[in-house]
């Protein structure tokens, strides 16, 4: 057996105050599990690693799972004795299509933490069980998009996103960045954002946006502006290979992040929401996807959420490293994540 650490990134340590090591074992896990074998935390020198072993050295598929995950710093083979160990840097390859700081630079109150949100991204999409598209890539929906991180998580990923997102002015200020973004990395790209009309009456707004980095397909970025239990109606037809989103927490982040709940007052908790949203989402789905949430277990028990989804004819991921993702953001929030499958069509 060969034995690996994958070392971790040190800003991940105050993200969470649980600690990483436990959320990226968790995520390494889920991701690269069916490859690898006991994957476990480790403290060596001051650092923090995670250990696992492979029956034979990484090959390129394997070292690009390692590149991907959301809190790799660096890769080594451990070599030597247990007393004595030598660490051998593994070169793994550059697995983004765009520069991390898409995601880094924007700050905003309200705003997920960009290494959580490529965390749910990951895990999510290592249980799509679809091909992707004629250009290999998948569509990532967000209906809960805010001003589109986990849609420009997704382009650093290689796939497509699409939003929903009831804030007008999130989705002005997410264009605003883009377009700015986008002409100071001198990206060949379009943007625009033009009043969505029915029968003669502006609905909302929509942003369209693509970017073409060299050598590779186009990058497409799409949102509507509206309510998220409408988000089928707003999208007609067209379907999604993945849905992530992270729920409102049930805190005061400021005025433009409420959702309005059931009521139509403003809902700090998620589950009213949660009940209506989920099986307009899951409608969404192509057969064969995953839909990716994260939430605070103070606001709604997973048990509940896990029946929520059950509800909505999704398979609810549970047991083993799914279980250990719940981590404290701060005295009034507990996150935690879950994962859900939409059956593929039966033959």
């Amino acid at each position: 057996m060969t034995t690996y650490l994958m070392m971790i990134a040190p800003s991940g340590n105050r993200v969470y105050a649980a600690g990483s090591a436990p959320l990226a074992a968790a995520e390494l896990e889920v991701c690269a599990g069916h490859v690898l074998a006991d994957v476990r935390p480790l403290r060596l020198a001051g650092a923090d690693y995670l250990a696992f072993e492979t029956d034979q050295s990484l090959d390129e598929d394997g070292l690009a799972l390692l590149a991907g995950q959301s809190l790799r710093l660096a890769v080594f083979e451990r070599t030597g004795d247990a007393e004595a160990p030598l660490l051998r840097p593994v070169e793994v390859p550059e697995v983004d299509l765009l520069d991390d700081d898409l995601v880094s630079i924007p700050k905003y109150p309200g705003k997920t933490n960009e290494l959580f949100t490529r965390m749910l991204l990951n895990v999510t999409l290592a249980q799509v069980r679809r091909s992707p598209g004629e250009d290999g890539r998948f569509t990532v929906l967000d209906p809960l998009c805010g001003r589109g991180t986990t849609l420009t998580t997704a382009w650093l990923a290689g796939h497509h996103g699409a939003g929903v997102e009831g804030d007008e002015k999130a989705v002005e200020q997410g264009a605003a960045f883009l377009r700015t973004w986008l002409r100071r990395k001198r990206l060949k790209h379009t943007a625009e954002v033009r009043p969505v009309r029915r029968d003669g009456k502006v609905l909302g707004r929509r942003l369209e946006v693509e970017v073409r980095p060299e050598g590779t397909a186009p990058l497409q970025l799409t949102v509507l502006t509206g309510d998220t239990r409408r988000s089928a109606e707003l999208y007609g037809k067209r379907r999604f290979d993945a849905v992530v989103t992270d729920a409102p927490y049930g805190v005061v982040h400021g005025s433009q992040t409420d959702v309005r709940g059931v009521s139509g007052r403003r809902d700090r908790s998620p589950a009213g929401l949660l009940r209506e949203a989920i099986p307009v989402w899951a409608s969404q789905l192509r057969q064969g996807g995953a839909l990716g949430l994260s939430w605070n277990t103070f606001g709604l028990a997973r048990e509940d959420l896990l029946g929520l989804l059950a509800d909505a004819g999704l398979e609810p991921l549970d047991g083993g490293p799914w279980h250990r993702f719940s981590h404290r953001v701060d005295s009034s929030i507990q996150r935690d994540l879950v994962v859900a499958t939409k059956p593929a069509a039966t033959t």
